[in-house]
């Protein structure tokens, strides 16, 4: 079966430009075809007529890599459950439809052109302290620390984020809490992330705030995120960085 439909997607010149909806038809688009495929045809259809492309983000299609991510008639990622809009397919469309086609929006993620966002900071919250440093000697064989499977689940539950910013585009406020938690909770839940436990913790929430808003428990941020990320974790994050204030951490530089 194939699909005739109107697309309504937002078109930026540069994070400057005002901006605007421009409308599109699209005939003959196969059901079995995935969101970014309907997009491709889009494209190939606006160059054979001298017209700019859509820009949108793309890397591995396959709901791993984290780099798409549009809003599709108002939800991140189309709000298919646990579905990234590169593994969203277009059976889930109806013929006729009206689909509007927007980039997240937040004022983190300011818009570099058309539907592609700049989401460094995201980048900046793993930088600062994303991850378990080793100041001496050469790093210890990893199966001779002992994991608890309970730990290693658990941790492997967080790792699962592919850092999309779907939850900060679905949160009223722009937080970005639960991106953070898991990128938190994945290294302070195992054994080897214990001696920097509290200095990670305090160090990405400071950073966090740098650029976002408040999380107030809307819990949008879980519906939206394609990989089922829990709350709970934003829970932890603020046990442990409570817990980080009562520590002796060293000051930063």
């Amino acid at each position: 079966m194939t699909l005739s439909l109107t697309l309504k997607v937002w078109r930026q010149a540069n994070v400057d430009d005002r901006g605007r909806f421009e409308t599109y038809k699209l005939e003959g688009i196969n059901e079995d075809s995935s969101f970014l495929e309907m997009l491709d045809v889009l494209n190939e259809n606006l160059t054979n007529e001298g017209k700019d492309p859509v820009a949108f983000d793309h890397d591995c299609r396959e709901g791993i890599c984290g780099s798409c991510g549009v809003v599709i008639n108002g939800k991140p990622h189309g709000g298919q459950k646990g579905t990234a809009t590169c593994q969203l397919h277009m059976r889930h469309f109806h013929d006729g439809q009206t689909i509007v086609i927007e980039p997240w929006r937040a004022a983190a993620f300011p818009i570099i052109k058309d539907l592609v966002t700049n989401r460094s900071a995201l980048d900046m919250i793993i930088q600062a302290g994303g991850y378990i440093s080793a100041p001496t000697g050469g790093a210890r064989d990893a199966n001779l620390t002992l994991v608890p499977k309970a730990a290693a689940d658990r941790a492997m539950d967080a790792a699962e984020c592919i850092g999309c910013g779907a939850c900060i585009a679905a949160c009223p406020n722009s937080a970005a809490q639960l991106f953070t938690s898991a990128k938190v909770s994945h290294l302070n839940i195992l054994p080897q992330g214990q001696p920097e436990r509290y200095t990670r913790v305090r160090d990405m929430v400071d950073r966090m705030e740098d650029f976002f808003g408040t999380c107030t428990n809307f819990a949008e941020c879980q519906e939206a995120c394609p990989k089922g990320i829990s709350i709970d974790f934003i829970a932890n994050m603020n046990k442990d960085y409570l817990m980080s204030k009562f520590k002796d951490l060293p000051a930063k530089e």
